[in-house]
């Protein structure tokens, strides 16, 4: 069998760590994306939704689990600009230094990431 080249992945995190298994949807999507960067392949990572809370939560220095989040944030994108606001994260996100993803009407634009041949997994 011959191996084709991976396409780029994106992962889209809509869990928020409110639970246990919504936490372990996210880091869930961290060690996918640490398996993808380890193969040297191309992964973006983008909270949207309720995750934008899970963004700022895991990129605070305090959090248990930042030590992952450190790990993959060279492949943070960043979080949904009109979710961070609507979660009123949004400048907590500044602060931690959390990009802004606003290209479709202040959200990410997975259409355009699917017409690029782009992966999506959603977590």
């Amino acid at each position: 069998m011959t191996e084709h080249p991976a396409p780029p992945v994106a992962i889209i995190i809509f869990s928020t760590t409110e639970t246990r298994e919504s936490n372990a949807r996210v880091i869930n999507a961290f060690m996918t994306a640490k398996e993808i960067i380890e193969a040297d392949g191309e992964v973006e990572i983008i909270f949207d939704g309720a995750g934008v809370t899970a963004a700022v939560e895991f990129a605070g220095p305090d959090h248990q689990m930042h030590r992952l989040y450190s790990q993959v944030s060279g492949h943070v994108t960043g979080v949904c600009r009109f979710c961070a606001r609507s979660y009123e994260v949004l400048e907590r996100a500044d602060e931690l230094g959390i990009s802004l993803v606003d290209e479709w009407k202040q959200h990410p634009s997975l259409y355009t990431r699917i017409k690029a041949g782009v992966y999506i997994l959603t977590f």
